[in-house]
């Protein structure tokens, strides 16, 4: 059985933790454990639950990415939780290393299109059929001769999105050889962090802000 990630937060409603590059937030062709298995059976050896656990998955990252993912353990905090989500009731902040030097904070505006046979995101600066509007603001957190670590908001929640668009603007993301990087990294992550999520609990209606530990990776480029 594969280790336990960093638990972040946890409550009789939500679960959040600091996923690991590799970790499987749902099931893929792999047929290798995901973290809703190996979460489950923590909150049943944890509290001595009998029968089924419950766990919802709320929303999902990528494979390589590491970062806050939050989780649901009861349907009554996924069912809220989904809907904040689709709401755009909740605040997303990514840390990515990308190539190249960028010196201004921006943004960025594309229309994406998913193309399901290479799994990607290609990025147009126009309307196309099928495309799907991007939006993202960057903040120049450092600046270093080969690579630039930013902050960044999504403004919309696309396939791919921040790895598609930046890697259209000659910045693809450190070790995202699918996107163009130079090279990989050894343990096949990217650098691209999900750093923090802010929301209001979907029962106490408290504001909530979860921040998780960035990897080794960006430890050089921390100010």
């Amino acid at each position: 059985m594969a280790s336990l990630p960093e638990i972040l937060y946890e409550d009789n409603h939500l679960l959040a933790i600091n996923k690991r590059a590799g970790d499987l937030v749902q099931g893929d062709q792999t047929g290798d454990i995901t973290l809703p298995d190996l979460l489950k059976k923590y909150i049943k050896e944890k509290y001595n639950k009998p029968g089924n656990v419950f766990l919802g998955v709320i929303h999902r990252l990528d494979r390589p990415t590491t970062g806050v993912v939050l989780f649901a353990r009861t349907s009554k905090g996924l069912e809220r939780m989904n809907a904040a989500f689709k709401n755009r009731e909740t605040q997303k902040s990514y840390w990515a290393l990308v190539e190249g030097q960028i010196t201004e904070n921006g943004h960025l505006h594309h229309y994406l299109k998913k193309n399901p046979k290479n799994n990607k995101s290609v990025a147009f600066g126009r309307p196309e059929p099928g495309a799907k509007e991007a939006k993202l603001s960057y903040k120049v957190l450092n600046c270093g001769d080969r690579y630039t670590l930013l902050e960044v908001d999504l403004h919309t929640g696309r396939h791919h999105q921040i790895r598609s668009q930046f890697a259209s603007i000659g910045h693809p993301i450190k070790g995202d050889v699918k996107y163009g990087a130079r090279r990989g990294e050894r343990d096949k992550s990217i650098c691209l962090h999900a750093r923090s999520l802010a929301f209001n609990h979907p029962t106490t209606k408290e504001p909530l802000r979860i921040e998780a530990g960035v990897p080794e990776a960006f430890e050089a480029f921390l100010i």
